[in-house]
């Protein structure tokens, strides 16, 4: 038994979908159409022999009523052939029995009718080399059996003949559900071979710019296979902004780590030939290859960073972001001690939690921190604030820089990117796009605006948990 499932799996395996739904579309056609033809058989067969016993039962009814014309001796055996029927009497006793040889057959069943012991039956017999039904009744109260027989070859060449025609029928229709099968089979799946071919091609091209025709029509109307299609477009729509989105990063990587890289093997090179240099040489030449070792290992580490989209669940807990953004203003203050960081907090929101990892959390604010005072003058302010908004606790962050260019804006989170006001300064351009990545993480929105009066708003929406 297993070996015949394992034998049907792999013909299914290796037979096109196509084929298969054309296969089960005719055989269940041409099994309706087989139970159909068999079940209008069955009614014709059974009405015509019925026809022709309700004749029988209608002609032994007739003989019983007329039976004094037939002769002064009850005993008599009388065979008429009107048309093609034949009747006689038989008594239950054998010694009644007429001189001359009965027509139809006469057997013990036929006896036990007569004396009463049986009741009435019907049964084919040949008589004269002709098939014929006959019915055995007994007649009257007397101890007689009347024998009706009529020719049935009639019926059964009626029979016979609708078998044929049934036949011929059903033949057409299992050719017919084969060519519907098919048909069906080719327009149903024409959407899903599109997107087969589709599919083959960008595995074999590496291309994800490639689409699904989707027939024209409104969206209300589509069917399953067409919802089918445009999910699967939807699908390398995303694939091909993955993809061009990788290269970008890999091209955005490889050109600024080229700079940094180029500047540590100068300097290995340098040092390698430390004998030549003088102490004061020396010093610097280590000393710019230490930095350069860090510049390059943030680089580094804010690329593994941004290549992780989701946060690590086992890590998520209540965090309370009153005391994250108190924690990270302070360490800016340590960090840019020439500038003013103050803290707004509003005391709604002071001990509002929300789910987050908090280290995560903690290098977002730090980075929106560094990016506002990189920008601000020296002796400037940066403004952050936390106050409840409905259903979500809203960060702002403010400098009193230059602000964003109009021009900037939508770009202001792209990786590796850089204001021409800040391609001065150090920095990677990976700070603002990480920051938006760990906000998305956790499902909160991150926004940059011009802010009134000069200077850059960073708005940070977190939503809170619904109670």
């Amino acid at each position: 038994m297993t070996g015949t499932r394992g034998l049907g799996a792999r013909w299914r395996r290796r037979r096109p979908l196509r084929a298969r739904l054309a296969l089960a579309a005719s055989a269940a056609v041409a099994l309706v159409a087989i139970g159909v033809c068999a079940a209008a058989f069955t009614v014709i067969d059974y009405q015509m022999t019925r026809q022709l016993k309700l004749t029988l039962t209608q002609t032994a009814t007739q003989m019983i009523r007329d039976r004094h014309d037939w002769g002064p001796t009850p005993s008599d055996t009388l065979c008429q052939y009107p048309a093609s029927s034949c009747v006689q009497i038989v008594p239950s006793d054998p010694a009644k029995d007429p001189r001359k040889p009965y027509v139809l057959p006469v057997s013990d069943a036929t006896r036990q009718v007569a004396d009463g012991r049986s009741p009435a039956f019907y049964e084919r017999q040949k008589v004269a080399g002709r098939p014929v039904l006959m019915l055995t009744t007994r007649l009257g109260d007397k101890d007689e059996a009347l024998q009706v027989a009529q020719r049935s070859d009639t019926v059964d060449r009626g029979v016979e003949q609708a078998a044929w025609a049934l036949a011929a029928v059903g033949g057409a229709g299992v050719l017919l559900a084969a060519a519907l099968g098919y048909w069906v089979s080719r327009t149903g799946l024409a959407p899903v071979a599109r997107l087969t071919a589709t599919a083959e091609r960008i595995a074999a091209t590496r291309d994800a710019r490639h689409r699904i025709e989707l027939p024209a029509g409104p969206a209300a109307r589509e069917d399953e296979i067409t919802r089918l299609a445009t999910s699967f477009n939807t699908m390398l729509a995303e694939l091909e902004q993955s993809v061009t989105a990788q290269r970008r990063l890999v091209a955005d990587a490889s050109h600024e780590l080229r700079t940094p890289l180029t500047a540590l093997r100068t300097n290995a090179e340098l040092l390698a030939r430390a004998d030549r240099l003088t102490d004061a040489q020396r010093d610097r030449a280590s000393a710019a290859l230490g930095r350069q070792l860090r510049e390059v290992t943030t680089l580094v580490n804010d690329l593994i960073e941004l290549a992780r989209d989701e946060e690590p669940q086992p890590l998520v807990e209540q965090v309370r972001p009153a005391a994250l953004l108190e924690h990270a203003v302070g360490a800016a203050r340590e960090h840019w001690p020439e500038l003013t960081f103050t803290a707004a907090i509003d005391p709604a929101a002071a001990d509002t939690t929300v789910p987050g990892v908090p280290p995560r959390l903690a290098r977002l604010l730090s980075n929106l921190l560094d990016n506002a005072a990189k920008f601000s003058p020296p002796g400037g302010p940066v403004e952050t604030a936390l106050c409840g908004v409905p259903g979500a606790l809203e960060l702002t962050v403010r400098d009193h820089g230059p602000g964003i260019e109009a021009g900037d804006l939508p770009h202001v989170f792209d990786r590796f990117y850089r204001a021409k006001a800040a391609r001065a300064l150090p920095g990677s351009g990976l700070g603002l796009a990480m920051a938006r990545q760990i906000a998305r993480a956790h499902g909160a929105d991150l926004t940059a605006e011009r802010a009134p009066g000069g200077g850059a708003l960073f708005r940070l929406r977190i939503p809170l948990p619904a109670a």
